[in-house]
C-alpha cells in the first residue's frame, strides 16, 4: 500500500463534509506542532500506571499532574515517577471530584483517562470543556446518550478524544490488516472478535491483593473488584465490545466509507461467578457471595450488520474456565482468518482457495503474519518490546503522543469511541427485549459516506 496516512488527511480535505469532521478534530492543534506534550493523569490504578510507565519511557513529554482518591495508587504512581529519576508531579486525591483541579491548570495538554467504567462520561466531558486532550481507555458506555454527549462536547469545544484500544496495534491484527488492504481476502464478508476472557481471578479478590486472592467485590474488593463486579451484578450485555469490535473496525473502514446500522444480542445463562465463589478455598456454598444472583449471562453474543453488507459477531465470555482468546475471523470472498490464541503468529489459522488449490485444508498464520508483517510493526518493534500487552500499549500510547505533537488527526476518533461504546447499552436493551434487533446511531451525520480510513496506512504511529 503506497498512500501514506498524511495522504489520506490531504484526499479528505477536499471533500466537504469529511472535510468539515476533520478540520472540527485539528482545531485542539492551534498552536501547531509540539516538541513536548505535558500530561495529567486522571486514575492512577493498574492501567493508568501502566501508561505512565509508557510515558516515563519518553524524553518528549512532562508528567504535571496525577488524580485518584485511593492513596495507594497514587503511591504507587509516585513510586514508579520517581524510580524514573522524573520530577515529582502534582497530587490531587482529596475525594472523587478533586481531578477538577488538575483539570483547571493552564500546564496540561493532554490527559489520560483510566477510571471505572462508570466516571468515563464525567471525567471526558469535563477535560474537554477543560481544554484538555483526552486519551481515553476503553469500556461501554452505561447509557446511549453518553455517546451522543461525546461527540456533541467534542465537536463544540473543538477538543479531539482519542479510545486507547490496544488491540487495533495487535501484530498478528496489524498483519491481517495489511493483507486484507492488499486483497487477499478479496471482498470483506464476515467478520468476528471478542472478548474471551477468564476474568473470574480479577473480579474476585481478597481486598488486598488484586489478583486470584478471594471471593470479595464491592466495598469489600480491591482495584477492578472494587468496581467491575458491580457491573455484572446489575447488567446484562456486551459489557467491553471494543477489543473485538476496534480490530475489525479499521479493517472494515467503519465511520469512514462504512458504517454499522444495527444489532440484536442475545445472553446465556450465568453460572460462572456463583460456582467461583462456591468452590473458591476462601468462598463455599455459606458464604454471603454465593447467595448472589448475578445478572450478566456468561455468554453474550452480538449480531450486527453494516451498511455495505458486511455482518460482524462479538461474544463477551469472561465469567467461565477458559484459555484467553480474542476469537477473531475475517472471512472474504478469496480467504478467511481465523485465531485461537493471545497473537503470536503461530496460533491462527489462514485458508486462500487460489493460492491452496482448492485443497479446503487450514495452513497456520506463522509464515503468512512474517510475511505481511505490518510497516508500523516492521520499523517499531524494538522501541515496543519491553511495553505492555505484547507491545501493544506501545503503539497505542505513542500514536496519542505523535498526533498531538504532530497535529494530526487521531487514527480513533471520538466517532470511533461513540460508536463503540453505544454497543453496551443498545445490547443491554436488545437482550431486555429477547434479541430484538436495535438500530445503531451515525455518529458521524451521514459524513461516514465520505470520510476516509487513515488508521495504520504507514509506518510512523
Amino acid at each position: 500500500m503506497k498512500t501514506s496516512r498524511r495522504d489520506f488527511i490531504q484526499k479528505t480535505s477536499v471533500v466537504a463534509a469529511g472535510a468539515l469532521l476533520l478540520s472540527e478534530q485539528a482545531l485542539a492543534f492551534d498552536s501547531g506542532t509540539k516538541t513536548r506534550v505535558r500530561l495529567g493523569f486522571i486514575a492512577t490504578g493498574f492501567r493508568g500506571q501502566t501508561h505512565i510507565e509508557e510515558m516515563l519511557k519518553r524524553s518528549d513529554v512532562d508528567i504535571i499532574a496525577l488524580a485518584d482518591p485511593d492513596p495507594r495508587m497514587i503511591n504507587d504512581a509516585l513510586a514508579l515517577i520517581a524510580k524514573a529519576g522524573r520530577p515529582a508531579p502534582a497530587v490531587y486525591q482529596n475525594g472523587p471530584d478533586d481531578y477538577l483541579q488538575l483539570l483547571a491548570r493552564t500546564d496540561i495538554d493532554a490527559v489520560f483517562i483510566a477510571s471505572p467504567w462508570e466516571w468515563h462520561l464525567p471525567h471526558g466531558i469535563a477535560a474537554m470543556k477543560a481544554g484538555k486532550i483526552v486519551g481515553m481507555e476503553v469500556g461501554g458506555a452505561m447509557k446511549l446518550a453518553d455517546c451522543w454527549a461525546y461527540v456533541k462536547t467534542s465537536e463544540q469545544t473543538k477538543i479531539p478524544i482519542m479510545p486507547l484500544e490496544n488491540v487495533c496495534y495487535r501484530r498478528d491484527v496489524m498483519a491481517i490488516l495489511n493483507m486484507v488492504r492488499k486483497g487477499f481476502f478479496g471482498e470483506i464478508i464476515h467478520a468476528q472478535g471478542g472478548y474471551e476472557h477468564d476474568l473470574r481471578g480479577v473480579l474476585f479478590n481478597d481486598g488486598k491483593s488484586a489478583y486470584n486472592s478471594g471471593v470479595e467485590f464491592g466495598a469489600k474488593g480491591y482495584s477492578e473488584a472494587a468496581w467491575r463486579t458491580n457491573h455484572y451484578l446489575n447488567r446484562n450485555g456486551e459489557l467491553y465490545p471494543t477489543h473485538g469490535l476496534g480490530p475489525v473496525a479499521t479493517m472494515l473502514d467503519l465511520n469512514r466509507g462504512n458504517r454499522l446500522v444495527r444489532l440484536s444480542s442475545f445472553s446465556s445463562k450465568a453460572r460462572g461467578l456463583h460456582e467461583y465463589i462456591v468452590k473458591h478455598p476462601k468462598g463455599g456454598a455459606a458464604h454471603p457471595n454465593a447467595q448472589i444472583a448475578f445478572k450478566q449471562g456468561d455468554v453474550v453474543t452480538t449480531h450486527l450488520q453494516c451498511a455495505n453488507g458486511e455482518t460482524i459477531i462479538l461474544t463477551h465470555d469472561t465469567s467461565l474456565q477458559r484459555p484467553y482468546n480474542l476469537g477473531f475471523r475475517v472471512q472474504g470472498t478469496k480467504g478467511i482468518w481465523q485465531d485461537f490464541g493471545w497473537g503470536d503468529p503461530e496460533q491462527g489459522h489462514i485458508y486462500f482457495e487460489d493460492a491452496m488449490k482448492h485443497s479446503h485444508r487450514w495452513d497456520n498464520t506463522k509464515s503468512w503474519l512474517e510475511a505481511h508483517d505490518h510497516p508500523l510493526w516492521k520499523q517499531n518493534a524494538a522501541a515496543a518490546e519491553s511495553s505492555g500487552h505484547g507491545g501493544m500499549d506501545y503503539f497505542v500510547d505513542n500514536a496519542f503522543i505523535e498526533c498531538i505533537k504532530q497535529n494530526q488527526p487521531f487514527p480513533l476518533d471520538v466517532y470511533d469511541l461513540a460508536t463503540w461504546y453505544a454497543i453496551t447499552p443498545l445490547s443491554e436493551k436488545s437482550i431486555a427485549e429477547n434479541g430484538a434487533p436495535q438500530d445503531i446511531p451515525d455518529f458521524t451525520k451521514g459524513n461516514w459516506k465520505t470520510r476516509q480510513p487513515i488508521f495504520g496506512f504507514d509506518a510512523n504511529y
